[in-house]
């Protein structure tokens, strides 16, 4: 079987319980497929790979008929994002600072996943703290884009996004608190859900902030779907879980007679031509597809939106960022993220946030009353160089306006601010610099299986995954 890395997740189950396929046979490709790019990646960490490979064989026994029936993830490789804790492995969070860290406690996100039958055969990278739109550190070096290495991975989970696009692991995790799972979605070409806050449980004392979640990250939409049922559902121990627990579907309708609200720009950000191109053709796609897509006024303010974001992670981190900030350890963009920070604030309050919020919100519900979800890109720009920090005097440019910092890049922070909405991004086509585009497909308030059925049908209609984001993994264009 060819390309056996790249199997996803519900092929290789089918494969399994069938007996067409072993978990170990599986496990090998994507370790050998490790060998060979992740010198060139760097999006994996904390590798076990003599013990997953012997949990690979502990699922093949079970497929085989020996001991208990498989379970939902029973021999699939998940690599596992590294700011989430398993209990007695390094709990490292992207910093020197943490480097001897041993996590006294597993969350509920990998402990489901092992739960599942999940073999978690090494973390991901991600900047330190989650502090970054692209993946670098200081304790791990770069990740770098498998489709582009010159082309950052994104972040904060770059790792997740990369290893996905390598082809090392069969399932990823990521966290997202203004993207961070859409981001490297989007630049690595695969799959990435933020799911309506509550949705998934968060480790406190983070599960109070609503703009963070917890999410699966695939190279399908139903391998994604399998991951987001592992993961959904109250947990004791998070009191903002949401009961019962909501499961996805099998299968989904096809897109005709749902209705699309289409924006390009949100009324406010510089959007890459490549990025506008591939959104209208996929918007095209859709109409012939049958869905009802139309182009509508949808003013979620960029700088608005950046305010109501960095007050709320100053309010959340602002003391730990700045403390970190003085450490002759830690990595040289925290500093500089949280003066940026500080600056977007212009003294905001938790009230002004709070006020924002409701804004936006009644903005985004004027459209949803009339379309079933909004479809508008993931980032802006058709990605950003590996090889900066962006403290200042590195530069990127969108349709032809310069900016210094990363942020302006991403279109997902609204989304994080009206926490409450199920977020998809899926491919849209490829830049000219032969990096993947994404779009984010948004629904109302805690309706996932909608964005799961319009995504099916792009993925349908932009398929991704062929020869060439495997060999050959270059440098430039």
């Amino acid at each position: 079987m060819s390309d056996l890395a790249y199997l996803s997740a519900t092929d290789a189950l089918g494969l399994f319980r069938e007996r067409r396929l072993s978990p170990v046979e599986l496990f090998d490709a994507v370790v050998a497929r490790a060998d060979e790019v992740e010198p060139d990646v760097n999006s994996l960490v904390h590798r076990d790979f003599d013990r997953a490979r012997d949990a690979a064989k502990q699922a093949e026994k079970r497929y085989m008929g020996f001991g208990p029936a498989p379970r939902p993830l029973e021999g699939l490789t998940v690599a596992i994002k590294e700011d989430e804790p398993i209990e007695g492995e390094p709990w490292t969070q992207g910093s020197l600072i943490l480097k001897d860290e041993i996590a006294d406690h597993s969350a509920d996100v990998p402990q489901r996943i092992i739960d599942a039958g999940g073999i978690v055969h090494a973390r991901t990278t991600s900047p330190e703290l989650g502090g970054a739109a692209f993946t670098r550190s200081r304790i791990w070096g770069v990740t770098r884009n498998p489709w582009n290495l010159a082309v950052a991975a994104g972040g904060s989970s770059g790792g997740s996004g990369a290893a996905l696009a390598a082809g090392v692991t069969t399932l990823a995790t990521g966290s997202d608190i203004g993207g961070s799972i859409r981001v490297p979605a989007s630049l690595n070409g695969v799959i990435g859900y933020k799911p309506p806050f509550g949705r998934v449980p968060l480790d406190p004392p983070s599960n109070h902030d609503t703009w963070l979640h917890s999410g699966p990250m695939a190279r399908t939409v139903a391998d994604t779907a399998l991951l987001q049922n592992v993961l959904a559902g109250p947990s004791d121990r998070d009191i903002y879980s949401v009961r019962p627990k909501y499961v996805l579907p099998d299968t989904f309708e096809s897109v005709r007679g749902v209705r699309i609200a289409l924006s390009i720009d949100l009324e406010s950000y510089a959007v890459d031509e490549d990025v506008r191109r591939n959104t209208l053709a996929l918007a095209e796609n859709l109409r012939d597809a049958g869905a009802i897509v139309d182009e509508v006024e949808l003013d979620l303010n960029r700088e608005t939106v950046h305010r109501a974001a960095a007050t709320n992670f100053m309010i959340f981190a602002g003391d730990l960022l700045r403390e970190w900030g003085s450490n002759e350890l830690v990595s040289s963009y925290i500093p500089v993220m949280t003066e940026r920070f500080s600056r977007y604030r212009d003294g905001g309050t938790i009230d002004d946030v709070y006020e924002i919020q409701t804004e936006m919100h009644n903005r985004t519900m004027k459209v949803l009353d009339r379309y079933d979800v909004i479809m508008h890109p993931t980032m802006a720009s058709r990605g950003i160089s590996v090889d900066s920090d962006y403290l200042g005097d590195d530069t990127y440019t969108i349709a032809d306006q310069t900016f210094t910092d990363p942020m302006f890049a991403q279109m997902t922070l609204q989304w994080n601010l009206m926490s409450q909405h199920p977020v998809l991004s899926v491919p849209s086509g490829f830049a000219d610099n032969g990096v993947p585009t994404g779009v984010q497909i948004v629904g109302p308030t805690f309706t996932d299986d909608i964005v799961f059925r319009v995504a099916l049908a792009c993925e349908t209609l932009v398929p991704i995954f062929g020869s060439k984001v495997r060999r050959p993994l270059t440098r430039t264009p």
